[in-house]
């Protein structure tokens, strides 16, 4: 097979697998776009392909609340190349309310453990440049 070929299948492989562009139009209305197994009624993220528990293949979207709880973090007070300006910064862990779901996100603002403690309330309030954007209830 020829390199041209094996090279633009792996990159349609691995585009599908990012966020998809109504992943994204959930996340700037606050919400999260999952899907759910429409043979053992398991929720997963938009990205996946097959069930973690049963295997299935088949699905159906389900828009879940972009409200939970911080999980874990990192702040981020020297940053990578281009998040300069928005230093300092949380990188969150968020598990979802009312589901086995965790995404991460970016909570600005953030200088000190202190300023979020594990547990804190947050919500997803939109989506930029940055990911997806939280902000603390």
């Amino acid at each position: 097979m020829p390199l041209a070929l094996v090279v633009q299948f792996i990159y349609s492989k691995v585009c599908k697998l990012s966020a998809k562009p109504e992943f994204i139009e959930a996340a700037k209305s606050g919400n999260i776009l999952a899907r759910k197994c429409t043979k053992c009624g398991e929720l997963h993220l938009a990205t996946v392909y097959f069930c973690k528990k049963c295997g299935s293949k088949g699905f159906e979207d389900s828009i879940l609340k972009g409200l939970g709880k911080v999980a874990t973090y990192t702040i981020m007070t020297v940053p990578p190349e281009g998040f300069e300006n928005l230093a300092p910064y949380a990188w969150v862990v968020m598990e979802i309310d009312d589901s086995d779901i965790r995404i991460s996100g970016f909570l600005p603002k953030i200088v000190t453990p202190a300023d979020l403690p594990i547990g804190t309330p947050v919500k997803i309030t939109g989506f930029d440049e940055r990911g997806i954007v939280l902000e603390k209830q």
